[in-house]
């Protein structure tokens, strides 16, 4: 692609990446998980490749945690850290089908996961034990945690809201306007409520206020669609993240495209297309300087050819995210 406000990370996943994070304070440290097997960590200024951890099973998850660990969701039902200084890899739990999600709580030292198994599942890292195990009785799609919050998605369409200071009841069970199966959920910044994508080309906006007033604000639009031939083709969006500052969202499609919105004033801010495949997952770093997209094939439509997967950095500016002022 030719944009010289973007980079091409060298030494990418070769087989479908399933999830980029950045780290939470270092600007440019990425951490990308594949089903290649392979956990990669990168520093996204000198386009370097500072690591690739190899691994016994596809990697469908993964984030950072505290003092140089990073933990990572398997195929394989395990639970898996690194300590990064020590480069020692060991198993903190186990899950009874592949482990969808993992999630790190700074307030309370945990880990949090979600599974095939339909369990949701809390870890003490250190002595690698199970806290809480919690039957909901439907796989985890996706999973968010932001402070005190963490955002589940089900498979049922259904979202479970929990204070992770408390994982003994849900804080909030919320049922979307969305129709269709969920893809991702991510946390709003401000702490006031999450937006969550669907297969169908649509993102809802929800809020945790349950006042008549806040609640009149959520909604649902369409998004990542294309006109082909007098056919409206609709795509999935699989990934969306939050801006740490500013408070607008990226998302991205099977269409190949990322799309920047403002969501409390319902505008899309930029458009940006080009990309070689479908966008798997997207991440903002800590300051919302650069956003890592990731360009990789999701098996939407089965076995196909595809492009090979790609990681690109894109340089923000705050007019390529700032909301737009409604007169």
């Amino acid at each position: 692609m030719n944009d010289p406000t973007q980079i091409e990370l060298k030494d990418p996943p070769n087989d479908g990446i399933s999830n980029v994070c950045f780290h939470p304070t270092d600007p440019d440290c990425l951490l990308v998980s594949s089903w290649d097997k392979t956990l990669r960590l990168y520093n996204v200024e000198k386009n370097e490749l500072l690591q690739t951890y190899n691994t016994d099973s596809a990697i469908l998850d993964c984030c950072f945690g505290d003092n140089n660990i990073v933990f990572f969701a398997s195929l394989d039902q395990k639970v898996k850290m690194i300590n990064l200084n020590t480069n020692e890899e060991s198993v903190i739990g186990k899950h009874d089908a592949p482990v969808s999600c993992v999630c790190y709580g700074s307030i309370t030292n945990q880990v949090y996961t979600g599974s095939w198994d339909k369990t949701l599942r809390v870890w003490d890292p250190q002595n690698s034990a199970e806290i809480h195990r919690l039957e909901l009785n439907r796989k985890v799609f996706s999973m968010d945690l932001r402070d005190e919050k963490l955002a589940v998605a089900l498979s049922d369409r259904k979202t479970h809201i929990y204070d992770i200071r408390n994982m003994t009841s849900t804080w909030q069970i919320r049922e979307t306007t969305l129709k269709y199966m969920l893809k991702c959920i991510r946390l709003m910044p401000n702490g006031q409520g999450y937006a969550c994508s669907a297969i169908e080309g649509r993102v809802a906006f929800e809020y945790f206020d349950m006042s008549p007033e806040v609640q009149a604000k959520r909604y649902a639009f369409k998004s990542h669609r294309l006109t082909i031939n007098d056919t409206e083709v609709v795509y999935p969006v699989n990934s969306l993240s939050f801006h740490p500052k500013l408070g607008t969202f990226a998302s991205g499609g099977s269409d190949c495209v990322v799309n920047i919105w403002d969501g409390v004033n319902r505008k899309r801010v930029k458009h940006m297309t080009g990309y070689p495949d479908e966008i798997a997952s997207l991440s903002f770093n800590h300051d919302g300087s650069k956003l890592a997209i990731a360009s990789s094939y999701t098996f939407d439509e089965g076995e196909r050819d595809h492009a090979p997967d790609t990681i690109f950095i894109k340089y923000i500016s705050d007019p390529d995210v700032a909301p737009r002022i409604v007169a």
